[in-house]
Parts: structure tokens; sequence; C-alpha cells
């Protein structure tokens, strides 16, 4: 059994709705979740939030957040993935912010860095991913890091 359809027996099993909040992974978390079949009975619905004014005005994360932090940060998918949650009226909600590559790094937030997050209900976690292997691998890698936190969050 794959991982998504994995998350998927623990969603139904527990009567829970899952909603994503994507900005470096571009939907494809989204996509992984909706490619098994009846996962309308726990998936609401994703945010692809590419730029900071989709991640204000979608996800609700505050400009100062943006400012301070920046959009690769804890701070921002935290927000991002309350925002989810919130808009979306879920129980569960999955975060995605990073710098895929090949540009855009800095000394601070090299390529590869993402941040993701995970809520279930009132529990948030979250960690960072780093290390360079690639616009594809950066991206593939976040997506899994994601869900297998998701899952662990569920289990």
């Amino acid at each position: 059994m794959e991982l998504e359809e994995k998350i998927g027996v623990l969603l139904k099993a527990k009567h829970l709705t899952l909603s994503t909040a994507e900005s470096c992974t571009g939907g494809a978390i989204a996509a992984l979740i909706t490619s098994v079949p009846g996962s309308s009975d726990y998936f609401n619905g994703g945010i692809v939030a590419y730029s900071n004014e989709a991640k204000m005005s979608l996800l609700q994360v505050s400009a100062e957040t943006l400012e301070k932090y920046g959009a690769v940060s804890r701070e921002t998918v935290t927000e991002m993935v309350k925002g989810a949650m919130e808009s979306l009226k879920t129980d569960c909600a999955v975060a995605t912010s990073g710098i895929a590559g090949p540009g855009g790094g800095t000394p601070e937030k090299p390529i590869g860095t993402v941040w993701i997050a995970v809520a279930y209900k009132n529990e948030i976690a979250v960690m960072k991913q780093e290390g360079d292997l690639g616009r594809k691998g950066n991206v593939q890698k976040a997506i899994y890091n994601a869900l297998f936190m998701l899952q662990d969050r569920l289990k």
C-alpha cells in the first residue's frame, strides 16, 4: 500500500478531514492525496499559495511574519497550516514553503531549504528540510517528508 493510501485509511478510520497549503510543492501533495479513490471522503481541498500576496489573502499569513521571517520560515508554514485548516474547515492540514532551486537560495536559506508543517487538531509539528537534491529532488523529498509527518501524527 502506498503512503497516500495509508494516510487515507487513517483519515477515514478516524473520521478526519485534510487540507493542504502548498508553495514550493505546487499542489503535488494534494494531487497525491486525491489520486486515491474515495479521497473525497476526507480531503476538503488544497491551496497553492506561491506568492506572498496569495499566502496573505488565502491563508491569513500576516504581512509582519513575511517581513520579519520571510516566506521560507517556521513562522510562515505555521501560519499557512493554520490558515488551511481555517479556510477549508478541516481537522488536519499540511503546509510547505521552500526554495526548490536552482536559483533563489541565500547563505541563510540555501537551495533545498523547505519548511514543512503538519497540524492535527490543536497540535502543530514543524520540520526544516535541508540539502539540495536539485529542483525535482527537493520537491519530491518535501512531499514525502510532509506525508510521513502526517502519517506519524495520525497513528
